[in-house]
């Protein structure tokens, strides 16, 4: 999955949300994302981790290792 696919599915998902992907090993399986959304207020970290996830857990599992 392309790194711009990964960006465009979560701000899809989480409308209004700023999203920043990272590729910090260029390693193109463990990548890093940054985001900044209003709807993440109140929510634990874990949910705001499920919340990312959700939005692009059926490509996940084929193409990256970790994000």
């Amino acid at each position: 999955m392309q790194l711009s696919e990964i960006k465009s599915r979560i701000e899809n998902g989480l409308s209004g949300a700023q999203v920043e992907i990272l590729d910090p090993f260029n390693d193109g399986v463990h990548i890093k994302a940054v985001v900044v959304y209003s709807g993440f207020n109140g929510k634990s970290l874990i949910q705001q981790h499920r919340m990312v996830f959700f939005f692009y857990w059926y490509g996940f599992h084929r193409d990256l290792h970790a994000l």
